[in-house]
């Protein structure tokens, strides 16, 4: 996915009411709208480097978009992190169609936002008359906290997460139907060696996964490649589930 205009970049003030955040812009102060509605740890430090997509569009309240946040955690590697959780589900539907990703490649067609479960949509439904259907969860990773265990891990969810917790019920009832369901587990930074569940953070959520991979729901992980241009995957990340 490349940005279709320049990303501008500034510096973090602040980031306050989950969906705000303050940043200087060319030696001003502009309000961009933050489309993240996680704790963003390690990637809201003022001070940092970020980058933002700038919308004409009169109709928006707000015409900055944080895109791109420098995380310092590692201040002899800074890595550009993606922090835009919109842009996950376009980003796994087109490496599904150029088959990138083996395990859910050979569909004869790609739906999204489809609707499912108990008032549910799913991200991507992949259709075949050939084989069962594959129901597509994608969920966006962008939290790596280098002081934790190896330092190596790129872990979700950042805050706790009820819906993701019943997304995985959901997703294993869809198995119990003769479906696949598939967890795509897409880390919008380059520096991570391995995915896991941040259990500390959301318990729930941790005996969640375990029970859906017990029922059969499969889980896969990818790493982006991100630049001021552009964010693609890059390469597939191995899933620890100890």
């Amino acid at each position: 996915m490349r940005f279709p205009t320049p990303l501008l970049q500034g510096r973090l003030v602040r980031r306050y009411k989950r969906f705000l955040a303050d940043v200087e812009l060319d030696g001003a102060l502009v309000t961009a709208h933050v489309p993240n509605s996680g704790s963003m740890i390690g990637v809201d430090a003022p001070g940092s480097a970020v980058w933002l997509s700038r919308s004409d569009n009169p109709k928006r309240k707000l015409a900055h978009t944080l895109e791109l946040v420098e995380a310092l955690d590692d201040p002899d590697a800074p890595c550009l992190v993606g922090v835009n959780t919109s842009h996950p589900n376009g980003l796994v539907a087109a490496a599904i169609a150029a088959g990138t990703i083996p395990e859910l490649a050979g569909y004869a067609r790609l739906r999204r936002e489809v609707k499912y479960g108990r008032n549910s949509r799913i991200d991507i439904l992949l259709e075949d008359e050939a084989r069962p259907p594959a129901y597509v969860e994608v969920k966006n990773v962008h939290l790596r906290r280098p002081a934790q265990g190896d330092g190596q891990a790129a872990e979700f969810p950042d805050c706790v997460t009820a819906r993701g917790a019943k997304h995985l019920v959901e997703m294993a009832e869809m198995v119990r139907q003769g479906a696949r369901a598939v967890m795509v587990y897409l880390v919008q930074r380059a520096d991570c060696a391995y995915f896991r569940v941040a259990a500390d953070i959301d318990p729930a959520y941790a005996a969640g996964l375990r029970l859906a991979l017990e029922s059969g729901v499969e889980a896969v992980c990818w790493s982006c490649r991100i630049t001021p241009q552009a964010i693609e995957l890059e390469r597939p990340l191995p899933i620890r589930t100890d």
